[in-house]
Protein backbone atom coordinates (compact mmCIF):
# COMPACT_ATOMS: atom_id res chain seq x y z
CA UNK A 1 0.00 0.00 0.00
CA UNK A 2 1.12 3.48 -1.14
CA UNK A 3 1.75 6.36 1.95
CA UNK A 4 -0.23 9.34 0.47
CA UNK A 5 -1.34 12.59 2.41
CA UNK A 6 -3.99 12.32 5.30
CA UNK A 7 -7.42 13.54 3.07
CA UNK A 8 -8.41 14.67 6.39
CA UNK A 9 -5.89 17.13 6.92
CA UNK A 10 -7.39 19.07 3.75
CA UNK A 11 -9.02 22.83 5.03
CA UNK A 12 -12.80 22.77 4.61
CA UNK A 13 -14.25 23.54 1.51
CA UNK A 14 -15.69 26.64 3.48
CA UNK A 15 -12.41 28.38 3.86
CA UNK A 16 -11.69 30.83 1.21
CA UNK A 17 -8.72 29.49 -0.01
CA UNK A 18 -6.02 32.34 -0.17
CA UNK A 19 -4.98 34.64 -3.15
CA UNK A 20 -0.97 34.19 -4.11
CA UNK A 21 1.21 36.66 -5.92
CA UNK A 22 3.88 36.90 -8.31
CA UNK A 23 7.12 37.12 -6.73
CA UNK A 24 9.12 40.28 -8.73
CA UNK A 25 11.90 42.61 -7.92
CA UNK A 26 11.42 41.15 -3.93
CA UNK A 27 8.15 42.30 -3.30
CA UNK A 28 4.46 40.10 -3.67
CA UNK A 29 2.60 41.77 -6.27
CA UNK A 30 -0.60 41.23 -8.22
CA UNK A 31 -0.96 40.77 -11.83
CA UNK A 32 -1.47 43.87 -14.26
CA UNK A 33 -4.58 41.91 -15.67
CA UNK A 34 -5.90 40.99 -12.28
CA UNK A 35 -7.17 37.68 -13.31
CA UNK A 36 -6.10 34.77 -11.12
CA UNK A 37 -6.63 30.56 -11.65
CA UNK A 38 -7.42 28.00 -9.25
CA UNK A 39 -5.49 25.05 -8.15
CA UNK A 40 -6.60 22.57 -6.72
CA UNK A 41 -6.33 18.75 -5.29
CA UNK A 42 -6.62 15.87 -7.68
CA UNK A 43 -8.09 13.70 -5.33
CA UNK A 44 -11.02 15.86 -3.55
CA UNK A 45 -12.67 18.25 -6.20
CA UNK A 46 -13.24 20.42 -3.31
CA UNK A 47 -10.09 20.71 -2.23
CA UNK A 48 -8.74 24.18 -3.53
CA UNK A 49 -5.00 25.20 -2.40
CA UNK A 50 -5.71 28.92 -3.71
CA UNK A 51 -6.06 31.60 -6.45
CA UNK A 52 -2.86 32.00 -8.71
CA UNK A 53 -2.28 35.08 -10.58
CA UNK A 54 -2.69 34.78 -14.34
CA UNK A 55 0.33 35.87 -15.58
CA UNK A 56 0.70 38.16 -18.39
CA UNK A 57 3.08 39.39 -20.31
CA UNK A 58 3.24 42.59 -19.37
CA UNK A 59 3.83 40.77 -15.64
CA UNK A 60 7.13 38.54 -17.78
CA UNK A 61 8.26 42.09 -19.03
CA UNK A 62 8.50 43.32 -15.36
CA UNK A 63 10.20 40.32 -13.77
CA UNK A 64 12.68 40.09 -16.95
CA UNK A 65 13.27 43.60 -16.28
CA UNK A 66 13.43 43.29 -12.49
CA UNK A 67 16.35 40.32 -13.16
CA UNK A 68 18.40 42.62 -15.88
CA UNK A 69 18.41 45.44 -12.73
CA UNK A 70 19.49 42.38 -10.30
CA UNK A 71 22.03 41.41 -12.21
CA UNK A 72 25.10 43.83 -11.92
CA UNK A 73 25.09 43.32 -8.23
CA UNK A 74 24.59 39.22 -8.33
CA UNK A 75 27.13 39.09 -10.97
CA UNK A 76 29.45 40.93 -8.71
CA UNK A 77 29.06 38.74 -5.66
CA UNK A 78 32.01 36.65 -5.22
CA UNK A 79 30.99 33.15 -6.46
CA UNK A 80 32.16 31.68 -2.75
CA UNK A 81 29.30 33.86 -1.37
CA UNK A 82 26.70 32.64 -3.42
CA UNK A 83 27.90 29.18 -2.55
CA UNK A 84 26.87 30.21 0.82
CA UNK A 85 23.45 31.13 -0.02
CA UNK A 86 22.78 28.10 -2.01
CA UNK A 87 23.81 26.02 1.02
CA UNK A 88 21.62 28.12 3.15
CA UNK A 89 18.74 27.67 0.73
CA UNK A 90 19.13 24.28 0.91
CA UNK A 91 19.18 23.83 4.41
CA UNK A 92 16.04 25.47 4.60
CA UNK A 93 14.55 23.33 2.21
CA UNK A 94 15.96 20.50 4.27
CA UNK A 95 14.11 21.72 7.63
CA UNK A 96 10.85 22.30 5.93
CA UNK A 97 10.93 18.83 3.95
CA UNK A 98 8.28 16.71 5.05
CA UNK A 99 5.64 20.25 5.05
CA UNK A 100 6.95 20.57 1.13
CA UNK A 101 6.37 16.91 0.83
CA UNK A 102 2.82 16.49 2.24
CA UNK A 103 2.20 20.13 0.66
CA UNK A 104 3.15 18.28 -3.43
CA UNK A 105 1.19 15.56 -2.61
CA UNK A 106 -2.04 17.80 -2.10
CA UNK A 107 -1.25 20.01 -4.80
CA UNK A 108 -0.11 17.29 -7.70
CA UNK A 109 -1.48 13.91 -6.52
CA UNK A 110 2.38 12.35 -5.95
CA UNK A 111 2.39 9.42 -3.42
CA UNK A 112 3.58 11.11 -0.14
CA UNK A 113 7.18 8.65 -0.56
CA UNK A 114 7.91 10.41 -4.07
CA UNK A 115 6.90 13.55 -3.48
CA UNK A 116 9.96 13.30 -0.21
CA UNK A 117 12.41 12.05 -2.85
CA UNK A 118 11.36 15.20 -5.24
CA UNK A 119 12.23 17.49 -2.51
CA UNK A 120 15.39 15.46 -1.70
CA UNK A 121 16.66 16.32 -4.85
CA UNK A 122 15.84 19.67 -4.82
CA UNK A 123 18.01 19.53 -1.38
CA UNK A 124 20.63 17.64 -3.02
CA UNK A 125 21.11 19.76 -6.12
CA UNK A 126 21.36 22.93 -3.75
CA UNK A 127 24.13 21.58 -1.82
CA UNK A 128 26.14 19.85 -4.73
CA UNK A 129 25.99 23.74 -6.39
CA UNK A 130 26.98 25.41 -3.14
CA UNK A 131 30.22 23.87 -3.23
CA UNK A 132 30.46 24.83 -7.03
CA UNK A 133 31.11 28.46 -5.61
CA UNK A 134 33.78 27.26 -4.86
CA UNK A 135 35.18 25.32 -7.90
CA UNK A 136 34.52 27.67 -10.76
CA UNK A 137 38.44 27.00 -12.30
CA UNK A 138 39.07 28.56 -15.42
CA UNK A 139 41.76 27.42 -17.66
CA UNK A 140 45.20 28.48 -18.94
CA UNK A 141 46.08 27.00 -22.71
CA UNK A 142 49.58 26.86 -24.80
CA UNK A 143 49.11 29.57 -27.25
CA UNK A 144 50.20 29.34 -30.79
CA UNK A 145 51.57 32.53 -30.78
CA UNK A 146 55.00 33.44 -29.02
CA UNK A 147 55.15 35.28 -25.80
CA UNK A 148 51.55 34.97 -25.58
CA UNK A 149 49.50 33.74 -22.74
CA UNK A 150 46.01 32.43 -23.23
CA UNK A 151 43.73 31.47 -20.65
CA UNK A 152 39.52 31.52 -20.07
CA UNK A 153 37.75 32.18 -17.29
CA UNK A 154 34.23 31.69 -16.31
CA UNK A 155 31.76 34.75 -16.59
CA UNK A 156 27.84 34.75 -16.23
CA UNK A 157 25.86 35.57 -19.61
CA UNK A 158 22.37 37.26 -17.67
CA UNK A 159 18.70 36.46 -17.12
CA UNK A 160 18.00 32.78 -17.44
CA UNK A 161 14.26 32.29 -18.34
CA UNK A 162 12.97 29.02 -16.51
CA UNK A 163 9.88 27.31 -17.13
CA UNK A 164 9.63 23.71 -15.83
CA UNK A 165 6.81 20.78 -15.76
CA UNK A 166 4.33 19.69 -13.27
CA UNK A 167 5.52 16.61 -12.70
CA UNK A 168 8.84 17.34 -10.16
CA UNK A 169 7.56 20.73 -8.85
CA UNK A 170 10.37 21.03 -6.90
CA UNK A 171 13.02 19.29 -8.44
CA UNK A 172 13.40 19.84 -11.60
CA UNK A 173 13.27 23.82 -10.77
CA UNK A 174 16.39 23.39 -8.78
CA UNK A 175 18.57 21.11 -11.43
CA UNK A 176 17.86 24.19 -13.79
CA UNK A 177 18.03 27.53 -11.02
CA UNK A 178 20.68 26.56 -9.12
CA UNK A 179 23.22 26.18 -11.38
CA UNK A 180 22.28 29.73 -12.49
CA UNK A 181 22.04 31.38 -9.91
CA UNK A 182 25.46 29.93 -8.29
CA UNK A 183 27.01 30.49 -11.50
CA UNK A 184 25.93 34.61 -11.09
CA UNK A 185 23.00 34.65 -13.40
CA UNK A 186 20.05 36.08 -12.47
CA UNK A 187 16.59 33.67 -13.00
CA UNK A 188 12.94 34.72 -13.98
CA UNK A 189 10.89 31.31 -13.05
CA UNK A 190 7.90 30.09 -14.18
CA UNK A 191 5.83 27.23 -13.23
CA UNK A 192 3.43 24.75 -14.45
CA UNK A 193 0.05 25.98 -13.95
CA UNK A 194 -0.74 22.84 -13.21
CA UNK A 195 1.82 23.25 -10.25
CA UNK A 196 2.21 27.09 -8.88
CA UNK A 197 1.87 26.47 -5.41
CA UNK A 198 5.26 24.25 -4.82
CA UNK A 199 6.64 24.53 -7.97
Amino acid sequence: MTETADPRAAPSPAVVPPTFRLFIAGVWVPGVSGETFESGNPADQRDVIGRFQAGTPADAGMAIKAAEMAFPAWRATPAPKRGEIMYAFAELMARHKERLARAMTREMGKVLTEARGDVQEGIDIAYLMAGEGRRMFGDTVPSELPDKWAMSIRQPIGVAGIITPWNFPIAIPCWKMMPALVTGNTIVFKPSSDTPHYG
